[in-house]
């Protein structure tokens, strides 16, 4: 139920366009539905349409995608609100118009969920967590190992799935402190590694990697369709850094579930690429420029890395209110 307040706004606005725009009875309808839905989004963040900003018009948007509103009927949305903004604009009601220069939806990348911070930490922790909580056996211990080690790598350096299951041990510079990665096109890049990444690593290549590679395997669907049942027991070599049991190369499938197991100590269902975006995420939260982000995302136009630009304009902003001696001064005060 719309606000008092936001009631006589729309029904003003909805005037004009009856009477002066002679809009038809459908159009008017639409209009309604549209500004209502925008107006209990605001209400829900205790303001009203004429306090709205352009950061509530833009996860207006985003909160639509998220709940896959197809483009078309964003871009409705969208318009229906650039109308009422500059009416109340011409009409005196406002001094800015939070629609100004928000693109089209159609120009939009929809961004999965990032983990915040804490999330993050508990994500992180909860192979080793979860080890505690079990009957310990060699064996789950370097599993345990290995998943914290991927997870670390995941959220310091941004990787994506393929990324991660074919990075090679001589592609690791622990001393230098970072990665070297093969992503799309075969094209490489440097990603950075945090110290937590590096502590993690070393912890793997030295108790958990040696005994994955010893581990007997279960046979193959190709073994067991033969008759074939019995485990294979040699070791095996493997240029790869992360490893499934008896040095077998993991599946995207296999990481893709330890991140979402994982994840479920946040009580989220977490993605390899959320953890991605979640690195990026924080990166610009804490003043990182694009430029940088770029390069270790491996996005070849800055476009793709520019669905950030919001994260970035937010802090900017936040840095510039906190800082800036005359930025909360109102005029009257500074003539005084």
């Amino acid at each position: 139920m719309a606000s008092e307040a936001n009631g006589r706004l729309l029904s003003g606005f909805l005037d004009y366009l009856r009477i002066e725009k002679g809009l038809a009875a459908l159009s008017i309808r639409a209009y309604t539905t549209d500004i209502d839905q925008f107006a209990e989004f605001l209400e829900k963040r205790k303001r009203l349409l004429l306090s709205a900003r352009r950061n509530d018009v833009r996860e207006f948007l985003q909160q639509l995608f998220s709940h896959q509103v197809d483009g078309r009927s964003v871009g409705r949305k969208l318009s229906a609100l650039r109308h009422l903004y500059r009416h109340l604009l011409l009409d005196h009601r406002i001094e800015h118009d939070p629609t100004l220069n928000i693109e089209s939806p159609r120009q939009w990348k929809v961004l999965p969920k990032a983990l915040t911070r804490d999330e993050m930490e508990t994500t992180l922790a909860a192979p080793l967590s979860r080890r505690a909580a079990e009957r310990e056996t060699k064996e789950s211990a370097a599993l345990a190992i290995r998943d914290r080690a991927m997870l670390e790598v995941f959220y310091a350096g941004a990787l994506r799935v393929s990324e991660m299951v074919g990075v090679k041990l001589e592609d690791v510079k622990l001393e230098a402190g970072y990665l070297l990665v093969r992503g799309k096109g075969e094209k490489e890049r440097v990603v950075p590694l945090g110290k937590s990444a590096q502590d993690a690593i070393s912890q793997y290549l030295e108790t958990a990697r040696p005994v994955l590679i010893r581990t007997k395997s279960p046979p193959s669907r190709k073994e067991r369709e033969k008759g074939r049942a019995t485990t294979a027991t040699s070791p095996r070599s493997s240029p790869l850094l992360f490893i499934a049991r008896g040095g077998h190369e993991l599946t995207r499938q296999r990481v893709w579930q330890m991140v979402r197991a994982a994840s479920t100590a946040s009580g989220l269902q977490a993605s390899p690429h959320m953890l991605r975006h979640s690195c990026a995420t924080h990166m610009v939260e804490n003043g990182a420029d694009l430029r940088t982000v770029q390069t270790i995302l491996g996005h070849a136009d800055i476009s793709t890395t520019q669905v950030y630009t919001h994260l970035a304009l937010d802090r900017l902003r936040s840095v510039y209110q906190k800082h800036h001696p005359r930025a909360k001064a109102r005029l009257s005060e500074i003539q005084k």
